[in-house]
């Protein structure tokens, strides 16, 4: 059976997407632990981080940077933190986003009830972003 992340790239379920090329997507997350939050997919279903091809492994941290350097710019954090867990889906997936400090990492302080305005001109903040760093990768 196809992973949710499966079924966002297929575009059978909505995502807000800031980057899709060969090897991987980058979209909003659902349950923001801060605004701009931001999964890096493989396109590959691919259960976990340490099974995935070191070149593809390479890519996802590559595009992270990517994302990272655009969320720094846009949304002014102290860092940009990145996690790997997949304990909630089964399929590889790293976490992107703005922090002020390690606190702003505990999934227990995600927001679910984020509102869909804020998350889409977020969305398009990040896009604009990467447009303007030269990345032709860009969705939307």
């Amino acid at each position: 059976m196809a992973s949710i992340f499966t079924k966002i790239i297929a575009g059978d379920l909505p995502g807000r997407f800031v980057w899709k090329d060969d090897v991987c997507v980058a979209f909003l997350s659902i349950a923001p632990l801060k605004p701009g939050h931001a999964l890096v997919v493989p396109r590959a279903e691919v259960d976990h981080w340490l099974d995935l091809e070191p070149g593809a492994a390479a890519h996802l941290m590559e595009v992270s940077q990517k994302i990272g350097k655009a969320q720094m710019e846009v949304f002014r954090p102290v860092r940009i933190g990145m996690t790997i867990l997949g304990l909630e889906v089964a399929h590889t997936h790293l976490h992107v986003v703005p922090i002020s400090g390690p606190r702003d990492l505990d999934f227990d302080n995600a927001n679910p009830n984020a509102s869909a305005e804020s998350m889409d001109e977020d969305a398009e903040k990040l896009r604009a972003a990467l447009r303007g760093h030269g990345h032709a990768e860009v969705s939307g």
